[in-house]
């Protein structure tokens, strides 16, 4: 992940055990220093395209689709407000249905819940709308007959659940190419250093050292 590449560093007290010096320091990534994309510009739709995650696509592969380039993934990522991909990116046909039958077992196919079908009058009004949840026994009269009852209703498992669910995910709103490197310009802003007592550079700053400290 590009990403990485764009966190400053930090000068870190070595604690390693061959370390002969208090002021031996390594060198690693300041993975402390993260941004996230405005809050005011979550609202505003004319920076972002609606899009859909395909079957199979990775975070990689939507942004050499978009941007051009697959290192850009934390790009569609954070745009996307995707914190925990493993939780947040939609999983393939097969994995989710690895993931319910691990989950269930043989309540897989059970019962979840019941929800109504769209029921409409003979002229096409709307008398009941479809996705409402209910319970099992469930009745309406019927709109043409109201001397019959009818039970809209379905039964959604337990695995038709868990896709829904998962099939929700593949909605995600992505920044638009246009504005691509003004993020990025931006972003790259924020992740320089302002001056203080353990400023080196503007990508590099050093911890205490607390061996060297006073007792």
């Amino acid at each position: 992940m590009g990403y990485f590449r764009e966190l400053p560093n930090i000068a870190y007290q070595s604690f390693l055990s061959d370390s002969n010096s208090s002021r031996n320091y390594l060198i690693v990534k300041n993975l402390f220093r993260r941004c996230k994309l405005r809050d005011d510009l979550q609202n505003v739709f004319t920076i972002f395209n609606k899009y859909e995650i395909v079957e199979g696509a990775r975070p990689d592969t939507v942004a050499e689709e978009l941007y051009g380039d697959a290192e850009l993934d934390w790009v569609v990522l954070m745009t996307a407000g995707i914190i925990n991909v493993r939780d947040e990116w939609p999983l393939s046909d097969r994995q989710i249905y690895n993931y319910s039958l691990q989950l269930y077992g043989n309540q897989l196919n059970e019962v979840r819940f019941y929800e109504t079908r769209e029921v409409k009058d003979s002229n096409g009004r709307l008398i009941l709308p479809k996705g409402k949840v209910v319970d099992s026994t469930f009745s309406i009269p019927n709109p043409d007959d109201f001397e019959t009852t009818i039970f809209p209703i379905n039964g959604i498992s337990n695995y038709e659940y868990e896709v829904r669910k998962n099939d929700a995910k593949r909605s995600i709103y992505l920044l638009k190419v246009e504005y691509l490197q003004q993020f990025l310009n931006d972003m790259r802003q924020e992740m320089i250093y302002s001056r203080s007592s353990e400023f080196i550079n503007e990508r590099l700053v050093r911890t205490e050292n607390t061996k060297n400290r006073m007792p």
